[in-house]
């Protein structure tokens, strides 16, 4: 979970940020939120953004197209215009000063206005130019902050599935049912466990059925988070496991750092924890009998084993007494 939180927490320190003002600003870096969820609410704000900031260029961009048509055309008609005024055939030549100075500022009218409209084309022309450039910026901003939308969703939906199992691993030792609830049918290798079917898990100490059939190296040992103690007994990759007492499967998934487990809730508040499994072949709610097949040794990259406990409440107690050990 803590992994899941630290994703969160650093998926949005990318954030870019634009100014919708002309000319479109280059992005700047936004500082990420320290709270995941303020940091999910700002990413999507900025998409938000990045979705208005895209309409609006894309609008401007729309009009653009019509605006220098219109400019372009008012070039080609003022140049036309300053060309007739140009031209020496019809220069007043002869009607005196008065009508030369008349005709000279006419001309410098006309290339004055057919300035102008020369460079509000070219104005407009830039600006396209920039929209086009924006939207390209527009384009890479939103596949990045797409990026991290789909990081963050991962990670908050990573921490949701973490925070259920902690608490499904966590209630899984809350409650249980009373000492006879459960009736052992039994068969294959083990003791007699007819007395601990009468008189409940507590009753067994010292008779559990081992919970992994034939040669297995065990060896004293705790998972992180707990105080143990615990057991690794080492088998090969795929052995199948068994109950070692009848009960109710109260939780089954992965968890941590005990991988795919399988917890037994045996009555009285007592139960078996089998963690490292391959494979878990039961479900929550189903009764299982003792030396029932419930998974299989698994390795979670310390080699093939199985790490067993057995818990009263949520308390460890030392597994080996239980097995005979």
């Amino acid at each position: 979970m803590r992994r899941a939180a630290l994703v969160l927490g650093l998926a949005a320190s990318a954030f870019v940020g634009t100014s919708h003002a002309a000319p479109l600003a280059a992005p700047t870096a936004l500082q990420s939120p320290a709270n995941p969820a303020l940091a999910l609410a700002a990413l999507d704000r900025r998409i938000a953004d990045i979705d208005a900031e895209e309409q609006s260029a894309k609008t401007e961009m729309g009009a653009l197209g019509g605006q220098i048509a219109d400019a372009h055309g008012r070039v080609l008609a003022q140049g036309r215009a300053f060309y007739r005024l140009t031209r020496s055939g019809m220069l007043p030549l002869g009607g005196g000063f008065g009508q030369l100075v008349s005709h000279a500022m006419r001309v410098e009218r006309a290339r004055r206005a057919l300035a102008n409209d020369i460079q509000h084309e070219r104005d407009l022309r830039d600006r396209g130019v920039e929209l086009a450039h924006a939207l390209e910026r527009i384009s890479r901003d939103r596949v990045a902050l797409a990026t991290q939308r789909t990081e963050m969703d991962a990670a908050r939906m990573a921490m949701q599935d973490e925070q259920r199992r902690e608490a499904a691993f966590d209630k899984a030792f809350e409650s249980s049912t009373g000492a006879s609830e459960y009736v052992a049918v039994y068969g294959g290798a083990g003791a007699s466990q007819d007395d601990g079917a009468r008189t409940g898990f507590a009753s067994a100490r010292g008779r559990l059925l081992f919970p992994v059939a034939g040669r297995a190296e065990v060896r004293p040992a705790k998972r992180e988070g707990t105080d143990g103690p615990g057991l690794e007994i080492q088998a090969a990759l795929g052995t199948p496991v068994r109950a070692p007492y009848a009960g109710r499967v109260a939780f089954t998934d992965r968890y941590g750092p005990y991988g795919r487990i399988v917890i037994l809730d045996h009555g009285d508040h007592y139960y078996t924890v089998c963690g490292n499994l391959a494979s878990a072949d039961v479900k929550v709610g189903d009764d299982v009998a003792a030396g029932q097949r419930i998974g299989t040794v698994g390795d979670e990259g310390q080699g093939a084993m199985l790490y067993f406990e057995v818990r009263h409440g949520s308390q460890t107690v030392a597994p080996g007494p239980w097995l005979g050990l």
